[in-house]
């Protein structure tokens, strides 16, 4: 069992070394993790929309008969409130309500508590990246509403998502008073034309070789109310991972990150 640092909480080291022990034991863990799941009323379907990977896998991994990578099983667990202690213990009692752990953090705890998924697994766990360069013809492409959005990396990255868009004039990424909200954190560039961004109450302006960032918990718009088209890259880091926001997106939406 890894051991607890003095105050209390594991290292990062100390976590990778719980997961791969949990890794190890999934015909014990597996049916403590379906438990847990159906107390928190979550289906197949749902928990593995959260964690990007397929309700038959989920399922396979509660009856021990898939192996899943140190970071998904991570995921998994993390998303269903407990702590890696928790599935490994041999406590049989009662799976603890998640509305009840959460009250009992403090504001410093619940913000610690949102790490980037590259923090609690080993670099070894790592998907490998079979194709490292994107030509800068053939990128996958999605086009909505006025607003194209094309994927900078051949594959696609568990980690970030790495884009180029376009904002038409008179594009926008969601109607004025459906502000979008989803999980991890977005960089912006603008390498030519002009585009206004809403986070919050507060507008910014962006013009080229302007730059921003932000929380993409927070809520936000993208418009181009001008004359020519906003070219921009755009990155999203640990929106999969993020946990934190678990509505469904928008149909009126044009933000990718928010609907991927």
């Amino acid at each position: 069992m890894a051991r607890a640092g003095s105050n209390g909480h594991k290292s990062a080291s100390d976590r990778r070394t719980s997961a791969l022990e949990l890794r190890q034991n999934l015909d014990q863990v597996g049916p403590r993790l379906r438990a847990a799941r159906e107390a928190r009323g979550l289906s197949l379907r749902e928990i593995a929309r959260r964690i990007n990977v397929s309700p038959s896998f989920v399922s396979q991994v509660e009856t021990a008969k898939a192996s899943p990578s140190v970071g998904t099983l991570y995921s998994l667990v993390n998303e269903l409130g407990l702590s890696l202690d928790e599935v490994m213990g041999d406590d049989s009692g009662p799976v603890s309500d998640p509305a009840e752990s959460t009250a009992e953090l403090d504001a410093g705890q619940a913000i610690s508590s949102f790490e980037l998924p590259w923090a609690n697994v080993p670099v070894t766990a790592w998907p490998r990246v079979e194709r490292p360069l994107q030509p800068a013809q053939g990128r996958p492409t999605i086009k909505l509403s006025g607003v194209t959005w094309e994927r900078l990396t051949r594959e696609d990255d568990p980690f970030v998502d790495f884009l180029y868009v376009t904002y038409a004039p008179g594009s926008s990424s969601c109607p004025e008073d459906k502000l979008m909200r989803h999980g991890g954190r977005e960089y912006g560039h603008v390498i030519s034309g002009n585009i206004d961004v809403q986070v919050g109450f507060d507008l910014h302006q962006l013009g080229p070789g302007d730059s921003l960032h932000f929380d993409s918990t927070t809520p936000h718009r993208l418009a181009n109310p001008y004359d020519e088209p906003c070219v921009a890259v755009w990155v999203v880091v640990a929106r999969k991972s993020d946990s934190r926001i678990t509505t469904v997106p928008d149909p009126d939406s044009n933000h990718l990150p928010g609907l991927i």
